[in-house]
């Protein structure tokens, strides 16, 4: 019921706030308790990229190796791989850099009145003549092909400029 959600929320907020002891607690509740390990294990998936993101980019792939972990050997066994990325998850730094960046990308779509912009000629795929006479990929420039950064646009031209990363003014 209602402590099902309660639980995972503690958890949640315990490896937010880096407190390693009570994030073990809450979970060790929940799996005592009978909880699906892989319903936890998909639940520190999400954790890893919402909370911890680019902080620590190796956050990901302990949360699979950690799903990937109960899915093979289920419970009992399974409860100390969560255990680990628990408190991996607890320690490490906390970013939510990428988390709002798509959040901002999703509500300028949703904000957008009429049709979206095309996609820019110069990043359209050409496969056939056609396409090409018509000027798709055309100027397009192949980054691994320069030593440095090239000057290309990327975004729509009404887009351009716009940097989902930034904070807004308040």
């Amino acid at each position: 019921g209602e402590e099902h959600y309660n639980c995972i929320s503690a958890l949640h907020k315990s490896m937010r706030g880096s407190d390693e002891n009570a994030s073990l607690y809450w979970l060790a509740r929940m799996l005592e308790g009978g909880e699906d390990p892989l319903y936890v294990a998909r639940r520190l998936v999400r954790f890893a990229s919402e909370d911890i993101g680019l902080a620590d980019p190796l956050a990901l792939t302990q949360a699979v190796a950690a799903y990937q972990g109960c899915h093979f050997i289920g419970m009992p066994e399974c409860e100390v791989i969560l255990a680990q990325c628990v408190v991996y998850f607890a320690r490490a730094p906390k970013s939510i850099e990428v988390y709002r960046a798509y959040g901002k990308v999703k509500e300028c779509l949703r904000m957008h009145t009429g049709p979206l912009p095309p996609v820019p000629l110069h990043l359209r795929n050409a496969p056939t003549r056609l396409m090409k006479n018509l000027g798709y990929g055309k100027g397009y420039k192949y980054n691994p092909m320069y030593k440095e950064p090239v000057e290309q646009d990327y975004l729509p031209e009404e887009l351009k400029g716009t940097d989902f990363f930034k904070e807004r003014e308040t």
